[in-house]
């Protein structure tokens, strides 16, 4: 970072009271306070507001301009998926539905149009990305990550990241990104949001700290605080985390905000702190710098200082971190951010997010029933999921945030998964019906027997099933993964009809269906697609693309079976010749890497150059269409100082080829690529044999692999 914004930063806090520094460590939420209550917060000198837009952010900003240093505030907006709360604004997919196409630029372009959205709504500032891994799909914010891979994680926060921040904070267009939540808050026990993180530090930066350390070194300007803990401290006052880890040893020079009333929660939730006062100290001296919505952080951490308990040399820290990131973003002399007027919701960004939901679109089975034959003269669309457009959405848009609105109108454009399927059919001479049969949450509305009727005609099902926004996001943990209401009694009614079936999830996780992909002639995991899923789901099933989507995430068969992500951990005892579940498969529904297209691949000939840590591997296309391939590497290390996973991905490479034709792809490595933490927390490459895996998913038979050994 330049010293020159340090330098003005510290010129500006030479004339701040005590009262000024402290009010601008103060994030104030403008839709629970008020605009009055916001007003008088402006006129304290509070740093940052959250969910406030348009003429009101505008007026906040001139009231906090106004003041004796004039220091404007940063706006803060949860844009994670598009600037989604902004009704008129672009939807894009979910981070989970993006990170099915393994695809860096299509995450940046996510990032830059989000940006450029959010800028020409005034606004300064994203909590996105999260970084968070979704090892267990029982936890509600599994919509929210880039899946349970740290490899793929921190490589799409990169891109994204880079996307939102442009080549500089000053830039008209570009938005501060925020790498969330700061850490391991995913792995909560029992997926029970917020709750303690049953790891070691260890096994910390094994697998939760390097995506975090991959946002650090794409720049991101400000890192979150996790709701949770880490053997019983928590995540919001560890020292350890914030300041030695994030700062000393990945080199941040940001900010850090904590979650959303966290100093409030030290008191109220964890218990770990008597008053709000002492919680003022511990939030303060262990390293966050920015307090969310936690407005008695003010008045506590004043009286802190006076009486002796916190030190303002700390306070004089958080305050040069919020400042300087001000310098950077060159705010004192741009406090409203200008963005490109009249490109909220235009039809360049609805194209981008259209290709987002393209290559999102992820082919899981298909016995030859996809894509839709000339022969087919009726497709029966069926489930509320199919044309609803809030399941098709998600978390985090106007129907959600910053306050539940579910009976907001929807604003188009957008294409429901049943528009998508009529406009292509009718435009092939098609019949189209749809019947609602039941939604993923039961209601009035229900009705199976009419689902059944409309179906019998048909020559095609496409039944679409998953889950509600009420299902979906924090504080919405699930127990039972099992498909929700009355979806497997329609399933199975549907089956017994003997129609060929196409099932498609509209939903935010992994959902444990077993009997739909034993029963299902093909099966499509779309999850929530953002505006034009529906349309990209058609098109997917109509061949009008090729599907390329390969999973983030594994997919149990039941909920008991969880967790199945695919870089566990070996020593699992299994007596001889049997499973090791007595009444379920070891392995997933479906696995890490899996997906499929209507072109398939073969791989041959995999060597791997240790001199040069170079692998090659034949790809070649045997099908009739072209495609993209993902080529995925794994490695595994075969015996090291600590158990290490039976396999874990550390590169991908994207292909496309022609029908018939074949590449030799080569991808080069990195000594460290093959590391491991050990005992004492110290990230090596221990010498001996190791194992390189390369194919089309996790699964062991996708995979060739070819032994070597590092000096």
């Amino acid at each position: 970072m330049s010293n020159e914004y340090i330098s003005r930063a510290r010129a500006l806090m030479a004339q701040m009271t005590l009262e000024e520094k402290v009010a601008q460590m103060m994030q104030i939420p403008y839709a629970m306070v008020g605009r009055e209550e916001a007003l008088r917060w402006a006129k304290l000198g509070a740093g940052s507001f959250l969910h406030v837009l348009g003429d009101d952010a505008r007026e906040i900003q001139q009231a906090a301009c106004s003041t004796r240093l004039g220091i404007p505030v940063i706006f803060g907006i949860d844009a994670v998926r598009g600037h989604a709360l902004n009704d008129h604004a672009t939807v894009f997919p979910t981070q989970l539905a993006c990170a099915c196409s393994w695809d860096r630029e299509t995450a940046r372009e996510m990032g830059r149009i989000t940006a450029r959205e959010v800028a020409t709504d005034g606004l300064h500032w994203t909590f996105s990305p999260l970084l968070c891994l979704s090892r267990d799909p029982r936890w509600g914010r599994v919509n929210e990550t880039f899946g349970e891979d740290p490899y793929l994680t921190g490589e799409l926060a990169a891109a994204i990241i880079e996307g939102y921040q442009g080549d500089s904070l000053d830039d008209p267009e570009s938005i501060i990104a925020c790498a969330k939540h700061y850490f391991a808050y995913g792995e909560a026990v029992g997926a029970r949001d917020a709750c303690d993180s049953e790891i070691t530090y260890r096994k910390a930066r094994e697998v939760f700290l390097p995506p975090f350390k991959k946002a650090v070194d794409a720049g991101c300007a400000s890192f979150m605080t996790a709701y949770g803990s880490i053997d019983g401290t928590p995540l919001t006052i560890d020292r350890k985390a914030l300041h030695d880890i994030l700062r000393g040893e990945m080199g941040f020079d940001g900010f850090v905000v904590t979650d959303w009333m966290n100093a409030t929660s030290l008191v109220t939730q964890q218990f770990v702190a008597a008053d709000p006062v002492e919680a003022a100290r511990l939030a303060a001296e262990a390293g966050n710098d920015m307090i969310m919505s936690s407005p008695e952080f003010y008045e506590s951490a004043l009286r802190s200082i006076r009486e002796g308990r916190l030190s303002e040399s700390v306070i004089d820290e958080a305050v040069l971190h919020i400042l300087t990131v001000k310098m950077r973003m060159e705010l004192f002399a741009h406090p409203e951010k200008l963005g490109r007027p009249g490109c909220i919701g235009c039809a360049e960004h609805h194209e981008a997010a259209l290709r987002a939901a393209q290559k999102s679109i992820t082919l899981l089975r298909n016995d030859g029933v996809l894509p839709i034959a000339d022969g087919v003269k009726t497709i029966a669309v069926i489930g509320g999921n199919a044309d609803d457009i809030r399941a098709q959405y998600g978390d985090w848009t106007y129907f959600s945030h910053p306050l539940p609105n579910p009976e907001h109108e929807p604003i188009r454009p957008y294409t429901t998964i049943r528009e998508g399927m009529e406009a292509l059919a009718a435009a092939r001479g098609i019949a189209c019906v749809y019947s609602r049969g039941c939604s993923p949450i039961p209601t009035d509305a229900d009705d199976l027997d009419a689902a059944v009727e409309a179906a019998k005609g048909a020559d095609l099902i496409v039944y679409v099933v998953g889950d509600e926004v009420p299902q979906v996001g924090e504080g919405k943990d699930r127990a039972d993964l099992a498909l929700s209401g009355r979806q497997s009694e329609l399933f199975a009614r549907l089956r017994a009809l003997g129609i060929p079936m196409t099932t498609v999830l509209c939903a935010s996780k992994p959902l444990a269906m077993p009997e739909v992909e034993a029963a299902s002639n093909a099966v499509v995991v779309a999850f929530n697609g953002g505006a034009h899923g529906g349309e990209a789901v058609a098109q997917a099933l109509f061949g009008e693309i090729n599907p390329q989507g390969r999973l983030p995430i594994s997919f149990p068969h039941h909920s008991g079976q969880v967790p199945v992500y695919y870089n566990a951990l070996p020593g699992w005892h299994k007596q001889v010749d049997k499973q090791k579940y007595c009444d379920l498969p070891e392995t997933p529904l479906f696995a890490f890497g899996e997906g499929m297209g209507y072109a398939p691949f073969a791989y041959s000939d995999l060597s791997f150059d240790t001199d040069t840590l170079t692998a090659r591997v034949t790809v070649k296309n045997t099908g009739s269409v072209e495609g993209v391939e993902t080529v995925q590497v794994y490695f595994r290390d075969l015996v090291s100082s600590v158990m290490t996973p039976v396999k874990q991905l550390i590169a991908y490479k994207q292909v496309e080829l022609a029908p018939g034709k074949a590449k030799t792809v080569e991808i080069t490595l990195d000594r460290m690529d093959f590391s491991l933490v050990n005992r004492r927390e110290e990230r090596v490459v221990e010498p001996g044999e190791f194992l390189l895996m390369v194919g089309h998913s996790s699964r062991n038979e996708d995979l060739l692999t070819v032994k070597f050994a590092l000096a």
